[in-house]
C-alpha cells in the first residue's frame, strides 16, 4: 500500500471529482483538497430559506462522457443520479418578436420553424445532418491531449479540417442554414455557455446546439449539485481522501516538480499534482512566476477572458406553472448587446438573460406551493474599464427584475421571500475566478487546442490540469473529458493502464 503513487488534487470541482474517481479506482493514493466547505465548485447546490438553488450549471448536456467515466469505475450514472430529460428543452423568447419551444422532437420543431419563418423549412434537417458529421470528425480531437502543432498533422485533425471552417464565425456558419436572423441566433446563442459572442466564436461550436437536440437536455433530481455530491461520495468509496475547508497555500518544489502541497492545516507529499482550481489564479497564487516559462503572470494577463455573469436566486411564494423549466430571452439588438459586454465593457441596455424555473420539474427544490427562480445575466468581467460597486448591484437588480417581464414575470417582486445575488466581484473574491470570468479563457482560435494550457502542464513536471482553463475547454461535458485525458496521461506516466475508455 505504501508504494502506491500519491496524487494530490487541488480543487473538488467537476474535473477534480472525475479525476478522483478514476485515479482512486486505478489504485492510486488520492487526496482532494478543497477550500470551500462543499464539493463541486460552481456545480453545487445551496439552501436558503427552505429553497435549493444550483450555484452555476443548471442542466446536464451530452451525458455520454460522464456516463462512460461512471461505467469505468463500475457504476451506472443514471442509477446513481436520477435525471429527467426535458421536453421542451427550453423556451427562447426573441426581443424582436416570436418564440420557440426548443425540443428534440424534430418534427414538432420543424413546425415551429415553419410558423416563424416559412422560408427556413427543411433547414433543421440540414443543420442536424452536417453537425452530426462534424461531431463525429472532431470528437477524437476533443478526447485527446493537444500538446503542440504536430497534433495538427494527426489523421484525426486532417480528417476534421474540411468540417471546421476556421475562417467562419459561429454566427456566419448559422447564417448558411437559416435565413431568419432569429433562428440563426436560436442555434448559436449556446456560445454563451463558453462566455463568448457567436460573432467571434469559431464555427466549430455549432456542435453545441446540435448536442442539445441530438442527445437531450437533462435535469438531475435535486439539482446539478447532486451530481457533484454523488461523485465525491463515490470517490471516497473508492479510496480517495476528501478534505474540505482546507485551501491550498502553496507547493514545495524540487526544480520544476512540486513534491509537497501545503494547506492552512497540513502538508501532503505528492508524486503528481492535478490542479482543478481556476488556472490563472492558481498560477498566480501557487506557482512562482520564475518557474513558469510559457504561462507567466504577464502572459496570462495578456490573454482574452470570457464575460462574467450577474446572478439572482429568488425564493418565491408562488409557482409559475406556465413558465418552462428553462427560458432564454434574446435582446432585440443581440449584436449590440454582446458588443456592450465584450468590447465596450458596459452593462447592457437591453440585457439578454436566462431563467430556470425548476419547480415545474422537481418539487424537491422548494417548499410546497413555492418555487425557486434562478436568473443569469451575461455582464462584462472585471478590468480597468469595468468595475463593480454596491450601487451597481442595486441599480442592475432593479433593471433585471423589470426585464423579467419580457418572459411574463411582470409580477415577481411582491412574491420574493428570499434572495441572493452574485456579481463579478463575488465570482472573483469568493469563488476564485480570475477577473470574475465565469467561463475562463475565451475559446477563440488563438486560445484553443495547443494554444490553451496543456492537460499535462508544460511549465512544470508531474503537474496536470483539469477544468475549463485547459483543453478541451469550458462546459461540463468537456471538463469531464479533460479529467479523462489527464487520467490517461497520469496513469501512463506511472505505468498503469487502468482508466476509462471511450465507446
Amino acid at each position: 500500500m505504501g508504494n502506491r503513487p500519491r496524487v494530490v488534487i487541488v480543487g473538488a470541482g467537476p474535473g477534480g471529482l472525475a479525476a478522483a474517481m478514476q485515479l482512486s479506482h486505478a489504485g492510486l493514493q488520492v487526496t482532494v483538497l478543497e477550500k470551500q466547505t462543499w464539493v463541486g465548485g460552481r456545480t453545487a447546490t445551496f439552501q436558503q430559506g427552505g429553497f435549493s438553488f444550483d450555484v452555476g450549471p443548471t442542466f446536464f448536456l451530452y451525458p455520454r462522457v460522464l456516463e462512460e467515466i461512471f461505467a469505468s469505475v463500475g457504476r451506472d450514472l443514471f442509477r446513481e443520479i436520477p435525471m429527467k430529460r426535458l421536453f421542451p428543452q427550453y423556451r427562447i423568447r426573441f426581443g424582436t418578436g416570436g418564440q420557440i419551444d426548443a425540443t428534440a422532437d424534430l418534427e414538432q420543431l420543424e413546425q415551429q420553424i415553419q410558423a416563424l419563418s416559412p422560408s427556413d423549412a427543411g433547414a433543421i434537417s440540414r443543420y442536424m445532418r452536417d453537425n452530426r458529421r462534424k461531431l463525429a470528425r472532431f470528437r477524437p480531437i476533443l478526447e485527446s491531449p493537444f500538446d503542440g502543432w504536430r497534433n495538427y498533422l494527426h489523421w484525426h485533425m486532417l480528417a476534421a479540417l474540411p468540417y471546421l471552417k476556421p475562417w467562419r464565425s459561429l454566427a456566419c456558419e448559422l447564417n448558411h442554414y437559416f435565413k431568419d436572423p432569429r433562428l440563426a441566433i436560436a442555434f448559436s446563442f449556446q456560445s454563451k455557455y463558453l462566455g463568448m459572442s457567436p460573432f467571434k466564436c469559431p464555427s466549430l461550436f455549432s456542435i453545441l446546439s446540435f448536442l442539445e437536440y441530438e442527445y437531450g437536455v437533462f435535469h438531475p433530481r435535486g439539482g446539478c449539485g447532486a451530481v457533484s455530491t454523488r461523485m465525491a461520495e463515490i470517490a471516497v468509496e473508492l479510496g480517495a481522501e476528501m478534505r474540505l475547508a482546507e485551501p491550498v497555500t502553496g507547493f514545495s518544489f524540487q526544480g520544476r516538480r512540486p513534491t509537497v502541497v501545503h494547506t492552512n492545516h497540513a502538508s501532503y507529499a505528492a508524486d503528481a499534482v492535478v490542479i482543478n482550481a481556476d488556472f490563472a489564479l492558481a498560477m498566480r497564487d501557487l506557482v512562482p512566476n520564475s518557474l513558469r516559462r510559457r504561462w507567466s503572470d504577464e502572459r496570462i494577463a495578456s490573454k482574452r477572458f470570457s464575460c462574467s455573469t450577474f446572478m439572482m436566486y429568488l425564493g418565491l411564494n408562488k409557482i409559475y406553472q406556465d413558465l418552462p423549466h428553462h427560458s432564454i430571452y434574446i435582446a432585440d439588438d443581440y449584436s449590440q448587446n454582446l458588443r456592450e459586454i465584450e468590447d465596450l465593457r458596459v452593462l447592457p441596455r437591453d440585457p439578454s438573460f436566462y431563467v430556470q424555473n425548476a419547480a415545474v420539474t422537481d418539487s424537491s427544490l422548494a417548499p410546497k406551493g413555492k418555487s425557486g427562480i434562478y436568473v443569469l445575466v451575461p455582464v462584462p468581467h472585471l478590468d480597468q474599464r469595468h468595475s463593480w460597486t454596491e450601487a451597481t448591484t442595486a441599480q442592475f437588480r432593479v433593471q433585471i427584475l423589470n426585464q423579467l417581464a419580457r418572459i411574463g414575470l411582470d409580477d415577481i417582486q411582491p412574491h420574493i421571500e428570499t434572495e441572493r445575488i452574485i456579481t463579478p466581484v463575488q465570482w472573483n473574491e469568493d469563488f476564485g475566478l480570475y477577473r470574475g470570468s465565469t467561463f475562463n479563457l475565451m475559446h477563440n482560435l488563438g486560445q484553443m487546442l495547443h494554444r490553451r494550457p496543456h492537460n499535462r502542464f508544460e511549465d512544470l513536471q508531474n503537474v496536470f490540469l483539469v477544468g475549463g482553463g485547459t483543453h478541451p475547454g469550458s462546459g461540463l461535458p468537456v471538463i469531464y473529458e479533460s479529467a479523462r485525458i489527464v487520467c490517461k496521461q497520469l496513469l501512463r506516466m506511472f505505468g498503469i493502464r487502468r482508466v476509462a475508455t471511450s465507446k
